[in-house]
């Protein structure tokens, strides 16, 4: 053992040392690009090698969309060689066609009413996206019961004449199903009332609707053929979102049922549109549908193909929802039975909302591939952005080699910003609703 003799000692510490800062080349800015960026040779070289592909692609992008663009002109003999600056952008074809690319060949005199549309729909949104926003839940509802009624009451005009018997035929039908699904199995219960209350209330809603839409609003009945542009895209992929999920939740619940005859239904329903191709539906139902349908009954061309999408996206979020299913634990669903809750109860309050929360990228990401997927309807006569500015090419007043490269360029500008705003919400919601579990 040593012995340490003070008095030779020099200095002694008689307190702990304190925490020293972290070096500058480890924190802040320059601490993150060292450990993403260049923690290795490899990863320097990557690194470098994706810094010169993007400048490459930024600068092309850059050049062609400002430094070399026409923004003012005429006609398309502003965008030909030698007037033309360089090899730029032809903007005065956007904005000369601008109008056509949001509302097709609307009216002119009532594209007040897709204006007011979208504003409604604009505002309704960034109400339910700003946390702080007061009566959330209410203008919730609103967006998902009233925004729809009043969207096409103005778009369209209203004013529906209901002297059809296949219409009038349809909803007994539809009622007596209603009444059958719902009704049938509680009249064994003691107390087959409120589901009875229930019913009805569905049934009043469905004629007030009715009425609705009967009423002479004094608008100018647009039809839906001269519709376009951000008009289509927009009421398509809508309809097909918003249907789609509560659609594809009660599929997927139907899929796991313990009882055969739904579960095979739903099965059926699901694999039969997954094993068709989108281009095929819309075919289908924009020429094969009318075969079927009663002499001199019509159905609406740009209805058949939001139902068929609606339908498609409603099969794939089925399965989506299926795997937010399947990803929870047993226990859950034993410690929901446990506390004696009923099976809507245990879906309602427990299941659904854990199972929604995992596959929120995979709902997303349903979603943006179904706006994307709005594309395809211009192939059964339906002008959507991007077949409103292809049928716009045919001008030959604008045409130029750079023309159609604008055009293009315009069109996947508007659909990144639709599909980077929802990505970047789901982003957010992930982790606001991440409760930390492996």
């Amino acid at each position: 053992m040593t012995v340490y003799d003070k008095n030779k000692v020099s200095f002694v510490r008689s307190e702990m040392v304190g925490e020293s800062p972290p070096p500058l080349s480890e924190v802040g800015f320059v601490g993150w690009i060292r450990k993403n960026l260049f923690s290795s040779v490899s990863n320097s070289i990557l690194t470098i090698v994706g810094f010169y592909l993007a400048y490459q692609i930024i600068y092309v992008l850059v050049n062609f969309s400002f430094i070399d663009a026409v923004w003012s002109g005429e006609d398309g003999t502003a965008c030909r060689a030698p007037q033309a600056p360089g090899d730029g952008a032809c903007w005065p074809f956007v904005g000369a066609y601008f109008d056509q690319f949001i509302y097709g060949r609307y009216t002119i005199a009532e594209r007040w009413r897709v204006d007011l549309v979208y504003l409604i729909g604009a505002i309704g949104i960034a109400w339910l996206v700003i946390e702080r926003a007061p009566k959330r839940p209410l203008v919730a509802v609103l967006m998902l019961t009233a925004f729809p009624l009043i969207s096409f009451i103005l778009l369209t005009g209203g004013n529906f004449d209901y002297s059809s018997n296949f219409l009038w035929t349809s909803l007994i039908v539809a009622a007596v199903i209603l009444v059958a699904a719902f009704a049938i199995p509680t009249m064994t219960k003691s107390n087959p009332w409120p589901t009875m209350i229930t019913v009805a209330v569905v049934l009043l809603i469905l004629a007030g609707v009715l009425l609705l839409l009967s009423i002479d609003f004094g608008l100018p009945e647009v039809e839906t053929s001269l519709w376009g542009g951000l008009l289509v895209t927009l009421v398509i992929a809508i309809t097909g979102i918003v249907f789609s999920l509560p659609v594809g939740v009660i599929l997927a619940l139907g899929r796991q049922s313990n009882m055969p005859i739904v579960r095979i239904i739903c099965v059926i329903f699901i694999e039969f549109w997954r094993g068709v191709p989108l281009i095929t539906v819309l075919f289908m139902a924009s020429v094969m549908l009318p075969l079927f349908m009663p002499k001199g009954i019509h159905v609406d061309n740009l209805l058949r193909a939001m139902i068929g999408v609606a339908f498609f996206a409603s099969a794939y979020m089925a399965e989506v929802v299926r795997g937010g299913l399947q990803a929870l634990p047993k226990g859950q669903y034993e410690g929901a039975q446990a506390l004696g809750l009923s099976y809507w109860k245990m879906m309602g309050l427990i299941i659904l909302p854990q199972a929604l929360t995992l596959v929120i990228p995979a709902i997303v990401s349903t979603f943006i591939g179904l706006f994307k997927d709005t594309t395809l309807v211009s192939i059964v006569g339906l002008f959507d952005l991007l077949g409103q500015m292809a049928s716009s090419l045919s001008d030959p007043k604008w045409s130029s080699p750079m023309t159609p490269h604008t055009g293009y360029l315009f069109v996947g500008a508007v659909f990144w910003i639709f599909c980077f705003a929802m990505s970047r919400y789901s982003v957010y919601m992930e982790r606001k609703l991440d409760t930390g579990h492996g």
